[in-house]
């Protein structure tokens, strides 16, 4: 299958390295060139336009910042749809509004091809090895055909359903990384202001009941002081804002997330849009007059495990 990849940032980047790693043949795009210079040097292809590339791969991965940035990609005159070929898979890896995935979607069907939503969970270091959790709504029949594709770029793969249900999914679960992040860097900062020492803290947390994916990587670099865990809070913004959208939708009278977005909202306001997400903790730190930080733990989260085969997870039934 050949492969084409639009969007190389953050995790964009790492998941077409699983492509090339992998003996597919692979064509990136992305509007900043220098981004696809390790890619070609491992024998990737970079594309013309997103038009060239609809004509000449099997399958178009989108994996972008936003629903805007989706749309002009396969919208605009050199875009996606302009070039589609009838059996094309159109796979949206961004994390995005599951209406928007369905419009596009239409579109791509419309012209022909079929269409995946298919986030990954799981962080940046995961994605650089192979190892992340995807998630993949579509018909039981394309997600057959692209099933050896998930299991290059992943692990974990996991159908969802019809096209839409792994975005809704995906922002659910990005809500509740962002809820146990900020509980995490309470409890951080009320460890140091009570007087414990954190590096017991971190290890108290990680071998109880209060443990986590989140505490184990995010309080790792918090603890480091370098916050750095490969997501902004534009982003993390934009995530839960999706999440409330499809509460309010339902009629879905949360409590949690509306204190939530306003919290990231004051934190982005403060240290900026693109701010390491985890810096939220400065918030606190800065009205307790703290610094949450402890010796022996890594600026970056490196995925240690060696890469496998991916495989389809399977849902409990009766």
């Amino acid at each position: 299958m050949h492969v084409g990849f639009i969007g190389l940032g953050n995790v964009g980047g790492k998941l077409a390295g699983s492509v090339i790693r992998n003996g597919l043949t692979l064509t990136v795009f992305d509007l900043d060139r220098s981004a696809a210079d390790d890619l070609i040097e491992q024998g990737a292809l970079f594309g013309s336009s997103a038009k060239q590339m609809a004509t000449d791969c099997d399958l178009i991965i989108t994996c972008l910042p936003s629903p805007a940035a989706s749309a002009a990609v396969l919208e605009s005159e050199d875009g996606v749809l302009a070039g589609l070929t009838p059996g094309t898979i159109w796979a949206e890896m961004s994390t995005t509004d599951e209406s928007e995935v369905m419009r596009l979607g239409e579109k791509v069907v419309a012209a022909g091809g079929y269409a995946v939503d298919c986030p990954v969970s799981g962080g940046c270091h995961r994605a650089a090895t192979g190892n992340i959790a995807i998630f993949a709504g579509c018909d039981r029949d394309t997600f057959e055909r692209m099933l050896p594709v998930l299991t290059t770029l992943g692990r974990r793969v996991l159908h969802t359903g019809e096209l839409g249900t792994a975005s809704k999914l995906k922002v659910m679960t990005n809500y509740l990384a962002t809820a146990n992040l900020l509980s995490l860097c309470e409890a951080l900062v009320t460890s140091k202001a009570a007087g414990l020492d954190l590096a017991t803290t971190y290890e108290a947390i990680k071998i109880s009941s209060g443990n986590s994916f989140v505490h184990e990587t995010e309080s790792q670099v918090i603890l480091n002081g370098s916050r750095d865990i490969n997501f902004t809070m534009d982003l993390v913004l934009k995530d839960i804002g999706l999440f409330q959208q499809i509460a309010e939708d339902n009629n879905v009278p949360l409590e949690i997330s509306p204190l939530m977005i306003q919290i990231m909202k004051d934190g982005a306001e403060r240290y900026g849009d693109r701010e390491w997400s985890p810096n939220i903790i400065r918030r606190l730190e800065d009205a307790c007059d703290l610094k949450v930080l402890a010796d022996g733990f890594p600026a970056e989260i490196v995925d240690d495990e060696p890469e496998e085969t991916g495989y389809e997870v399977g849902v409990k039934s009766e």
